[in-house]
């Protein structure tokens, strides 16, 4: 018999919606439930998303605009390094 691939957090969606799409899904969700450093605070933490581009830290408790998926985009952190 042989052996099943690990499918992680994308294994909810079986064999549907095609392989590519469940991937740049998992990816998707890894980076948004994944630990980011706060822009305020700099604690590593789970960010919570109050709405779409709207974060809050659970630490520090600061409100913030993000991407719509993720806490900090790349286009928001070149902008914040000129």
């Amino acid at each position: 018999m042989g052996r099943l691939k690990v499918s992680g957090i994308s294994g909810r969606f079986g064999a549907r919606y095609g392989s590519s799409l469940r991937k740049r899904w998992r990816e998707i969700m890894s980076r948004r439930y994944g630990e980011v450093p706060c822009p305020f605070c700099r604690a590593r933490v789970v960010m919570k998303r109050v709405s779409v581009g709207i974060w809050q830290c659970p630490k520090c408790g600061t409100v913030f605009a993000g991407g719509a998926y993720v806490p900090q985009t790349e286009v928001g952190t070149s902008k914040t390094a000129q």
